[in-house]
């Protein structure tokens, strides 16, 4: 009996260890943390299986099987601007599954078929957007502790009712204090984007979109603000290490309407915009090119697809049998008849009846562009004063403005005798400043008949205040054209405010055409010195500027100088006023000339304000006593011009840029101290070059202003080294300007004319001679030593003073001559009549 009831109790007891095995195997091993005091265990749920049929379940949102596909909703990014900037991953829509009914599950079987594969659904692309590139500079740089840009972008009726987002790359140095340090954007006066600086790694992209209704047809002023601190340093030095880059290629705005791409009328010429390194590019394709009669009307549709778009840096360029490749900040012009036309472009049958200027469409391409035709060069001629003529103006009507918006917003002032100007009319607003070094600049604008670089003062009158903080040996400093001009220091302390201080310039370092003048204010303050941590995040005011400052200058003599460069690329002087045709040399009008000679013709009608009436001819003695411009190489020039404007003759042989590989012309080593050491008396030479350095350095005194008499001009031989040469003279006949624009070859000619005029090489232009090595970049500029006096304006005995002061004060000797000469005229004269005076014995 007990041995049965032990056999129950083992058996009892055997199957409960059985039990809890199978309980043990049926929860998985938690790896999971340990549970919360006081909660639950995790109960596995057991699935015992079916014997029946299942139904239909509700949709899942579990990843997809490997044999049903699902449909996967696109990812979305959503941009989002947060200061500082932090590039994050962009965040996917999750993926849900499609609602679908569960397959029933089939009976496994022993050698079950393949499943058929799912075709993928066929994906949309999405249409890319339309870019149009902003910035019309090769690079952007906002430096200082405080700096602005702005310029206007032209967009048509469509564009500005498009949507749009701007997106801009930038990249800082890598001691900006992202914490103190912002970027803000504006769009015609109103913030659309503000961050702070935060990307000296590399460079960082921002995207955002431009609030509807903001944008508006035609001129739309955009700005880029930059206020930075440095991250360690107090003192004015560290001030020139910060800086923020803009990049222009990744610089856009893009219009999400494909409407927005379409060029309806001509006035969309303004809208072409720059590309990705800020340039503008004609390609105009003419197949009868060759033909003598052509090269007038080209040259005019030239001039004025340059006023239209108004960009900074144009150029142009032809072709004969083929349309250019499309691209941004690039615009297509065909030109020709339709039969001449035909096997580039189908030209509309409109063309054969009348003169023809519309946006076309290029089947093949699909790329927009200007057609000009009609059945004869008479109704193109006529088609193209349809396009020109909004531009046209007398160059006897004075113009107020020099146009400059398209890449310095506003347009410069034109001051043609003694005016007073405020800083709001000039485009300087009211700014508080709390960092160490604040600068602003603005345009103005001098005629191309300014006379009064040797005498006569500018002012500008101050308002503006300091904090008690800022201490002796602070100053303010004033530049013209980027030299210094005056500099006004501050030397009371406890703080103070300017009302109308008086801050004098002098005019010598004004020029024709555009100046830009600068306010720079160096602040000094004891906190600087102990530079304690986040000192240079201080908001509290150091300086203060105010709109109500003026800029006056004073009336100066007015009187054009023949020749003068810088009156040339100032204003477009002579060629600028001409009642008469210009008469234009091109010996042989071949593709590169031409392009040379438009690009050159597009920059003097924007600087001129007007299209500049030509005159083609194959001889320069049928200039008379007209204005002649002559351009083409060097080989090309007739000798007798050459002879005119001094250059030497050889320069026709001897005149060859190195091709590639090949070392040029080795220069001679012999140095002119190695000649001083042979001549005797070579150190006392010396000795006088240094001391008229030292003149020159401290009394701004020279040989040149030593002298009773200007000396006549040198022949010049261009080098090797150079590639393009500008030059001016008076005719032979002493009544007309003559200016030359020659190279090496028609391709140096080309390329080197695209170099000089970009907005940052064109002002360079001055003298009477100015060459430019495409090799180096270097350009250097040939003085005038004599020059004629071309009257510019009606007899007025107040100008003739001034004229008559401006020459004395450059010729110095001249005027202690004539003052001598006074003064014992005077002498005589009050001793003959102090004789005939009182009693005589």
């Amino acid at each position: 009996m007990n041995r049965i009831l032990s056999t129950q109790i083992l058996a009892a007891l055997i199957t409960l260890l059985g039990a809890a095995a199978a309980q043990a195997q049926t929860t998985p091993f938690d790896m999971s943390g340990e549970r919360p005091k006081g909660a639950s265990p995790i109960v596995p749920q057991i699935i015992t299986p079916r014997t029946t049929a299942p139904q239909a379940e509700p949709p899942k949102t579990t990843a997809p099987s490997a044999t049903i596909p699902q449909a996967v909703a696109p990812k979305t990014i959503a941009p989002q601007v947060t200061p500082p900037l932090v590039i994050t991953p962009p965040a996917a829509t999750p993926q849900t599954a499609a609602p679908q009914a569960t397959t029933p599950v089939a009976p496994v079987q022993a050698s079950p078929q393949p499943m058929p594969k799912a075709k993928p659904a066929a994906a949309v692309e999405p249409t890319p957007a339309f870019r149009r590139y902003v910035v019309p500079f090769t690079k952007l740089r906002l430096a200082g502790e405080a700096d602005r840009r702005s310029w206007s972008i032209y967009l048509t009726p469509e564009q500005a009712a498009a949507p749009a987002k701007l997106s801009f790359a930038y990249q800082n140095a890598v001691v900006v204090a992202p914490e103190a340090s912002q970027l803000t954007v504006l769009l015609n006066d109103r913030v659309v984007h503000q961050q702070q600086i935060g990307s000296s790694d590399n460079e960082s992209d921002v995207t955002f979109d431009i609030p509807r209704g903001l944008l508006q047809p035609g001129a739309n002023l955009l700005t880029f603000e930059a206020a930075q601190r440095h991250r360690v340093d107090c003192d004015i030095p560290s001030t020139y290490e910060l800086w923020s880059d803009i990049d222009p290629a990744r610089t856009y705005l893009s219009f999400a309407s494909s409407e927005a791409e379409k060029l309806s009328t001509t006035d969309a010429i303004r809208a072409i915009g720059v590309d990705g390194a800020g340039k503008t590019q004609f390609n105009l394709v003419v197949p009868a090119l060759a033909q003598p009669g052509t090269t007038k009307p080209i040259l005019r549709l030239a001039q004025g697809l340059a006023l239209l778009s108004g960009m900074p840096n144009e150029t142009f360029s032809f072709d004969t049998d083929a349309l250019p490749s499309p691209g941004p900040g690039k615009m297509a012009v065909i030109v020709g008849t339709p039969a001449e036309l035909q096997p580039v472009f189908a030209v509309p049958a409109s063309a054969q009846n009348g003169a023809l200027a519309t946006f076309a469409t290029d089947p093949r391409s699909g790329q927009q562009l200007l057609l000009i035709s009609g059945p004869s060069w008479q109704a193109i001629s006529s088609a193209i004063d349809m396009v020109v003529s909004p531009t046209d103006r007398d160059p006897d009507t004075r113009r107020d403005l020099l146009v400059t918006q398209r890449w310095s917003a506003p347009d410069a002032p034109l001051i043609y005798s003694g005016t007073s100007l405020s800083f709001e009319q000039l485009g300087v607003k009211t700014t508080e400043f709390s960092g160490r070094r604040f600068h602003t600049s603005f345009n103005v604008a001098i005629p191309s008949d300014f006379y009064a670089n040797a005498y006569g003062e500018a002012t500008i009158l101050l308002d503006a205040a300091y904090a008690k903080d800022v201490r002796p040996g602070s100053h303010i400093d004033v530049y013209v054209n980027g030299s210094i001009a005056t500099t006004k220091p501050i030397t009371a302390t406890g703080g103070g405010i300017f009302r109308q201080l008086p801050v004098r310039i002098t005019m010598r370092h004004f020029k024709p055409g555009l100046n830009t003048i600068t306010l720079e204010a160096i602040l000094l303050a004891d906190e600087d010195r102990a530079c304690a941590p986040a000192a240079t995040s201080s908001t509290t005011p150091r300086f203060a500027l105010f709109d109500t400052s003026q800029f006056r200058v004073p009336d100066f003599a007015r009187v054009a100088q023949r020749p003068n460069l810088a009156a040339f690329a100032g204003t477009g002087y002579p060629y600028n006023r001409g009642s008469e045709p210009t008469a234009l040399f091109i010996d042989r009008a071949d593709a590169d000339t031409l392009s040379a000679a438009a690009t050159l013709l597009g920059r003097m009608a924007l600087v001129a304000g007007h299209p500049i009436a030509l005159d083609p001819t194959v001889s320069s003695n049928t200039a008379g006593t007209r204005n002649a411009l002559f351009i083409g190489s060097v080989s090309q020039l007739p000798s007798t011009v050459l002879a005119q404007m001094n250059i030497s003759s050889s320069s026709q042989v001897a005149w060859r840029t190195p091709t590639p590989g090949q070392t040029g012309t080795p220069e001679a080593s012999v140095t002119i101290a190695d000649w001083r050491s042979r001549i005797s008396g070579g150190l006392l030479q010396g000795q006088m070059e240094h001391f008229q350095q030292w003149m020159h350095r401290n009394f701004d005194i020279t040989l040149s202003s030593l002298r009773f008499m200007p000396s006549s001009e040198q022949v010049f031989t261009p080098s090797n080294v150079n590639s393009l040469l500008f030059a001016q003279e008076a005719n032979p006949t002493n009544d007309a300007t003559w200016t030359a624009v020659t190279a090496p070859s028609a391709q140096d000619l080309r390329s080197g004319v695209e170099a000089m005029t970009m907005q940052s090489t064109w002002p360079e232009i001055s003298g009477r001679i100015t060459v430019y090595s495409g090799k180096t970049g270097k350009i250097d500029t040939v003085p005038v030593s004599r020059f004629t006096f071309v009257t510019s304006q009606p007899w007025s005995l107040t100008n003739y003073r001034l004229i008559a002061a401006n020459w004395l004060s450059s010729n110095i000797l001249s005027y202690a001559l004539l003052f001598v000469a006074a003064s014992f005229l005077l002498g005589v004269s009050t001793a003959s009549v102090l004789s005939k005076i009182g009693r005589r014995e």
